[in-house]
């Protein structure tokens, strides 16, 4: 669906380079990953991809057809949830859905009702935006990125500002948005979002990509292969897991008391990206 080959990208009278000869490729009905800190290059990638960046070097195709040669028309095939929400404050929630809706094809169009009701927002779609959370900012975010039922979809720190539940609430729509064939693309420093959401993903230190993968492979690989066992006694140990049935030791262990958990030992994204970069995530 999206292909990026060498992408190079420098801000005007800037003196670095942003982005640096980044390549990968995006699947149709993928959940794509840029995992990074503040600075790497994550939202700048995007906003090349949904065409308000531009004067990049490197080839870039969407639906197979190159980015520069697409018109209006792709504005109609994605969506885009910004980091910071940037609604017109004096408006109220249905009034800037109906603005911003007056751009589309009237038969793309979502239920905006239904849509605020899923999100928890249905007590408050008329009043001005200027009365809402930052929470509440971001799930009309959302909202507006959806509905009209973009193919494509960019998503900029998604789940920034949620409390638990609205941030599952959004977590568990883009699954189904997933599961309807859309292709999302992905950009946060939140490793556990990312785990939960992402196919694949990549991480990008200092605008560059330094390795692309699934995180179950990447857990699994540079994690311990092994699980740890806690007893209601308080006491706890390590085995490796290979032949873990037959392991004397093991079942000599939890023969001693009731098992409280046990839990296998694989690397967090946030521990395989700090080993990979060298670099901190948060900033």
């Amino acid at each position: 669906m999206i292909k990026v080959e060498n992408l190079s990208y420098a801000y005007p009278k800037a003196k670095e380079t942003v982005l640096k000869n980044l390549s990968f490729e995006i699947k149709q009905g993928e959940i794509f990953g840029f995992l990074g800190p503040s600075g790497a290059g994550k939202s700048t990638t995007q906003k090349i991809l949904y065409k308000t960046l531009h004067d990049f070097t490197g080839e870039i195709s969407v639906k197979n057809k190159a980015l520069k040669n697409w018109g209006n028309e792709y504005f109609e095939k994605i969506g885009v949830g910004f980091e910071l929400p940037n609604h017109y404050l004096k408006l109220t929630a249905r009034e800037n859905l109906i603005l911003f809706a007056s751009f589309y094809p009237k038969e793309n169009l979502q239920n905006f009702d239904a849509l605020f009701e899923i999100f928890g927002l249905a007590g408050s779609i008329d009043k001005r935006v200027e009365e809402f959370s930052k929470g509440m900012k971001m799930r009309l975010n959302f909202v507006r990125a959806i509905m009209h039922d973009p193919e494509i979809l960019f998503l900029d720190e998604p789940t920034a500002g949620l409390d638990p539940i609205n941030a599952q609430k959004i977590k568990r729509y883009i699954i189904k948005l997933k599961t309807e064939g859309k292709t999302i693309f992905v950009t946060t420093h939140d490793m556990t979002t990312a785990d939960e959401l992402c196919d694949r993903v990549s991480f990008i230190a200092d605008g560059e990509i330094r390795l692309t993968e699934k995180p179950s492979v990447l857990k699994n690989k540079h994690g311990k292969h092994t699980v740890k066992v806690e007893l209601e006694n308080g006491q706890s140990a390590e085995f490796a897991i290979k032949d873990l049935g037959n392991n004397a030791e093991f079942l000599g262990f939890i023969s001693r008391d009731e098992i409280r958990r046990i839990n296998t030992q694989e690397a967090t994204l946030e521990e395989v990206f700090i080993k990979v970069t060298g670099a901190k995530l948060l900033e």
